[in-house]
């Protein structure tokens, strides 16, 4: 959409140009007994222009109650509507009939300019509130609540109404005539020296981003990174807060956190347990051939989920005998109290059965 406009170079320019909308006016004013049903027609169409986008502002308001803010993206919406302006709903109005009625030249041309001005501006202010509200609509979710990065939402919109309204600015002096092509230069170095000087920064707050978006984890999830392990507590817009298996607090950049493999032990569906027995190579062969299936009677009797159990390994004095089972829950707690039941459990079948664990000569003469 570009309309050009000839600004007035000197004081007598701006006169000039007064003069002649005055008499263009008063020509149109003159004509306007042989047009009257013609303007009346489109004056009619104007009037229900303009209410008519104030029902759709309504109901864009409507649509942002009945989703409570942000909370549904047809709410976002909503929001993103309701925020139509009068002045963008009046120069609409007047923009959609001015070509119907004989205007004059200049006040066409002025009303065209005005229109493409509110447009460019009110198309700001729509793609302002869709972005902002797809970001909310991530942050106000349960998982979200209470985190640093909720508030971190102020600084977002900051930068977002920044960036959306300068693009605008840029849009609008092109359509004044104004040659941009250095401002626009301008802006682009002066983007990347911020860019490179805060480069940092901008990626820790890129990878929160990501973070909202992508879901990795959530508050309270239990995560293995790198060589650390720690519970989620707060997301920010710099760095990760967790809290290690030792009480400490770990502060890890947002960034630095997602170049890792993150193990969310929270999102398991359950756990795998193994335990390994040493068997001595004294029990005969046909106890041994038993072993796996005694091995399964005593987890299926314990209520978990039996993987395998077979031998795995040959030692001096020994043979190494290995039983993974599953855990239904995700809990370490359960997982750790059920691995504790079976180890009883198992010690008492081998017993019962007279199948005698491995114990190194040592121990056996200091027993």
């Amino acid at each position: 959409m570009s309309t050009n406009i000839e600004l007035p170079k000197s004081g007598a320019d701006l006169q000039v140009q007064a003069r002649s909308f005055v008499q263009e006016a008063g020509q149109w004013l003159h004509n306007i007994q042989d047009n009257w049903l013609t303007i009346a027609i489109a004056t009619a169409v104007a009037v229900v222009v303009f209410f008519g986008l104030h029902m759709v502002r309504r109901w864009g308001l409507r649509l942002c109650k009945q989703g409570e803010g942000v909370a549904n993206w047809y709410a976002v919406v909503g929001r993103a509507v309701a925020r139509t302006g009068n002045f963008f709903i009046l120069m609409t109005a007047i923009r959609l009939v001015i070509g119907y009625v004989d205007a004059p030249p200049m006040l066409y041309t002025t009303a065209t300019f005005l229109f493409t001005i509110a447009a460019v501006f009110q198309a700001t202010i729509w793609l302002r509130e869709v972005i902002l509200g797809g970001i909310e609509h991530r942050t106000a979710s349960e998982e979200y609540q209470g985190s640093s990065l909720a508030s971190a939402i102020g600084i977002i919109r900051l930068l977002v109404t920044i960036i959306l309204f300068a693009i605008a600015f840029v849009v609008v002096l092109s359509n004044l005539g104004v040659n941009v092509t250095g401002l626009v230069a301008g802006l682009g170095v002066g983007g990347i020296a911020i860019g490179l000087a805060a480069q940092g920064t901008v990626a820790d707050l890129l990878a929160a981003l990501a973070i909202i978006f992508d879901k990795p984890f959530r508050v309270g999830d239990t995560i293995l990174y790198d060589k650390s392990k720690g519970t989620v507590e707060r997301i920010g817009l710099k760095s990760t807060r967790l809290r290690g298996p030792g009480g400490e607090e770990r502060i890890v950049a947002n960034k630095k956190l997602l170049d890792y493999e993150i193990l969310n032990s929270t999102n398991r569906d359950y756990r795998r347990m193994a335990l390994t027995f040493a068997i001595a190579n004294s029990v005969p062969a046909e106890k041994l051939a038993g072993l796996s299936d005694l091995a399964k009677q005593v987890i299926t009797e314990e209520k978990l989920v039996f993987s395998h159990a077979w031998f795995t390994g040959v030692v001096p004095g020994a043979l190494t005998f290995e039983v993974e089972f599953d855990s239904p829950s995700p809990s370490a707690d359960l997982a750790d109290a059920a691995k504790h039941r079976v180890v009883i459990a198992m010690l008492r079948r081998l017993e019962a059965e007279g199948i005698r664990l491995y114990v190194p000569a040592m121990l056996q003469a200091e027993a």
